[in-house]
């Protein structure tokens, strides 16, 4: 069975992203980079890089990203098997939204909870 096997990242959005990317890299330390995120690289318990990362990401509340969403976050999850997953979340009649889309960074599918939240499911490439 596809299924979640972890939070690939966090994305919300802000009256003035500039603002907080300030505020985040000042007092958290996070560098939000140019695109408007942060890619955290994931380290075993000795502290050595392993293959993997978080994003957090901030946008500006114009930006249309988590439409059909109605809220101002979305959620990305990492998933085993995508196309799995998708075919059963129809079958429940969950609100699946577009096609799968196929990138250099994984393959990507949402789909909306019954609170209107937008949801993003991502299969990492092979490897990560």
């Amino acid at each position: 069975m596809a299924r979640v096997t972890g939070i690939g990242g966090v994305f919300f959005y802000a009256h003035n992203p500039a603002l907080l990317h300030e505020w985040y890299k000042k007092n958290l330390g996070i560098d939000i980079q140019d695109w408007g995120g942060v890619a955290f690289t994931w380290e075993d318990e000795q502290g050595q890089p392993i293959k993997g990362t978080s994003v957090f990401s901030i946008a500006d509340i114009k930006s249309d990203q988590f439409a059909p969403g109605k809220s101002n976050f979305m959620i990305n999850f990492r998933v085993d098997d995508l196309a799995e997953l998708v075919r059963s979340l129809q079958s429940a009649g969950c609100e699946v939204v577009d096609e799968i889309q196929d990138s250099e960074f994984g393959k990507f599918g949402w789909v909306i909870d019954p609170e209107g939240n937008k949801i993003e499911l991502w299969q990492p490439p092979l490897g990560q």
